[in-house]
């Protein structure tokens, strides 16, 4: 073997070594990429969904009547009377998702609507009786069979948790309101010594 055919298989070599080192390192600059770039971005999707499942709720309510009589609510809200508890839900159920839209005040929003989903399941969606988790378990479905139907009710739920706990995101009247604020507070701090509580 001449030192010509040596070098081309070197060189060949490298080029794959090369090659399979980019095509490696691919999915770690694009994370990269998306954490830099998109992950504020995120929240948008579980509030626009929310905020058109919620909103239907809300006009249905809205439009219909007070299905809230032959209800048994759980304690503390067994304590209101089902024309009031109807007109709080509707109402939170038409404001909230204009909320979710415009990312105002996303997490007393999402809280508010996790004790309305809590309270659903408990009322609603849940069977009637069950003895063990698997006969719980059978009412994890999207329709009732005898057994409840809370699968979408705790998918808003999960959903609500997450917004909980990242909040609006970028794209939304918190951010916006946040970053308006933020200049003021640290000029309070350079020219005042008073602690501040918020």
């Amino acid at each position: 073997m001449n030192d010509h055919s040596l070098s081309d298989s070197n060189c060949a070599a490298c080029a794959i070594s090369s090659m399979s080192s980019r095509v490696c390192a691919f999915p770690g600059e694009l994370s990269r990429w998306f954490d830099s770039n998109t992950k504020d971005l995120a929240p948008i999707f579980p509030r626009l969904l929310l905020a058109y499942e919620f909103g239907e709720a809300g006009l249905e309510k809205l439009n219909g009547d007070n299905r809230f009589t032959d209800l048994a609510f759980p304690f503390p809200v067994n304590l209101l009377p089902a024309d009031v508890s109807w007109t709080l839900a509707t109402g939170l159920e038409i404001i909230a998702p204009v909320a979710l839209i415009l990312g105002l005040a996303t997490r007393f929003f999402s809280l508010a609507l996790m004790l309305l989903t809590v309270v659903a399941i408990a009322t609603v969606h849940s069977p009637a009786e069950w003895h063990s988790l698997a006969e719980l378990w059978k009412g994890y479905a999207i329709t009732d069979q005898g057994y409840g139907n809370f699968k979408l009710p705790l998918m808003y739920l999960l959903l609500l948790c997450s917004l909980v706990l990242s909040g609006s995101g970028r794209l939304s009247v918190d951010a916006w309101l946040k970053s308006r604020r933020q200049p003021v507070h640290l000029a309070n701090k350079n020219t005042c010594s008073t602690p501040e509580y918020m």
